[in-house]
């Protein structure tokens, strides 16, 4: 006789899934959670560790669920594990408030301290936004939750769905997944890259300047890359301008990864090592240091270097022969040496104040990697003296 799975049974079914969802601000680096009990096989919750990661959120690492609305899904998307057409995917699906009342037993058992919801799309990313939503409306009322909520945007959700979600979660992604309406096409068939998805990272930017006191939720966007030709210079590129003209807080890069069954697969190029993980760095460039497109090192076919840090590339080109007077230069001409980032910088301006930066060791002591700076800065007036090795990542 067939037994339904009981929901924490249905969060042990999807975990393959949900491990391909990235919720945190260091997606390469999401593991599994343990829980601090020891559950015995007769503990109704057991099923649910398998959908828990330690996860790295604005206010520090936390373990989170990562769940679906349901795992059954109308796109093809080729890097998905759970696309339409693929056989050996298990097609789970709640309820609203059966996910909703799942969430409270696991939070309330202390294993989690916040959610990661996402879904496949069913009948449409109308319908299926508001499953996602009525979850987590019920999580927020009934059950009083004041927690962590990170949600995902489907592809062509409505205006006041997205405000709504922005008004109950700490976090909302909308993933753009390629650079160009092209690169999409290729890698995900069934998306619109302006009318699906380009269009409510410009309604996010709206919503949160004419309703700042309503919402609570920062924007997040995510592409998979290294599968269809994208460049170095279309990602940043785009990331230049979400970060700029749409105050988008963070853009993750993730490298593509064939799924079993994939019958496009064989069109594709494997992971490009620069676009799966290289790209992160430059990306706090173009927030955190001000750089613009344009300076970074691009080669010929528009991908970095992968053999140095873009920073000290560019470091090598423009200050190997006109270092930077760490006791006169602004902070923006600080930021451009290697070792020295956001903090680094304001600590050299406080410091300065109150007396000379004439050796390294002031600099170490300022929490600035002296040696990777020396090469490319002046110390009264003079080279500093380098040590070897010299450089690590800056």
């Amino acid at each position: 006789m067939y037994v339904r799975p009981d929901a924490a049974e249905k969060l042990a079914l999807m975990a393959d899934a949900t491990r391909f969802e990235p919720a945190g601000d260091r997606p390469q680096a999401e593991t599994r959670a343990l829980s601090r009990r020891k559950p015995t096989p007769e503990d109704r919750l057991q099923g649910a560790l398998q959908c828990i990661a330690h996860v790295t959120t604005p206010t520090g690492q936390m373990p989170v669920l990562k769940a679906m609305v349901t795992t059954a899904c109308e796109k093809n998307c080729y890097y998905c594990p759970f696309r339409a057409g693929r056989g050996k995917m298990d097609r789970i699906a709640f309820q609203p408030d059966e996910l909703a009342h799942t969430f409270d037993q696991i939070q309330r058992a202390g294993l989690v301290k916040g959610i990661f919801l996402s879904s496949g799309v069913v009948n449409g990313g109308v319908s299926t936004q508001d499953k996602i939503i009525d979850t987590i409306e019920i999580i927020r009322r009934k059950y009083g939750y004041q927690g962590y909520i990170h949600l995902k945007i489907m592809p062509g959700a409505e205006y006041d769905q997205l405000f709504r979600a922005m008004q109950i979660a700490d976090r909302v992604s909308i993933n753009l997944e390629a650079p160009t309406a092209e690169r999409l096409h290729a890698l995900a068939p069934k998306k619109d890259f302006d009318g699906e998805l380009l269009e409510r990272l410009h309604w996010s930017r709206d919503i949160r300047q004419q309703h700042p006191g309503l919402v609570r939720a920062s924007t997040v966007t995510q592409f998979v890359v290294g599968a269809v030709g994208d460049t170095d210079l279309e990602l940043l590129s785009l990331s230049a301008r979400l970060y700029r003209q749409l105050g988008l807080t963070r853009a993750y890069y993730s490298g593509f990864n064939p799924v079993e069954e994939n019958a496009a697969g064989k069109i594709f190029l494997p992971p490009i090592p620069c676009a799966s993980g290289g790209c992160i760095r430059p990306v706090f460039l173009l927030r955190d240091y001000l750089w613009d497109v344009e300076d970074f090192p691009f080669l010929a076919d528009g991908n970095l270097r992968l053999d140095v840090d873009p920073k000290r590339a560019w470091a090598d080109l423009h200050l190997s022969q006109s270092p930077v007077d760490v006791m006169r230069a602004s902070r923006a001409d600080l930021l451009r040496v290697p070792g020295i980032g956001p903090r680094g910088a304001d600590a050299i301006l406080k410091a300065r104040r109150k007396g000379r930066l004439s050796d390294l060791a002031h600099l170490s002591k300022l929490g600035i990697h002296a040696q990777w700076a020396a090469p490319y800065i002046l110390l009264d007036g003079r080279r500093p003296p380098l040590q070897l090795p010299l450089f690590g990542d800056s």
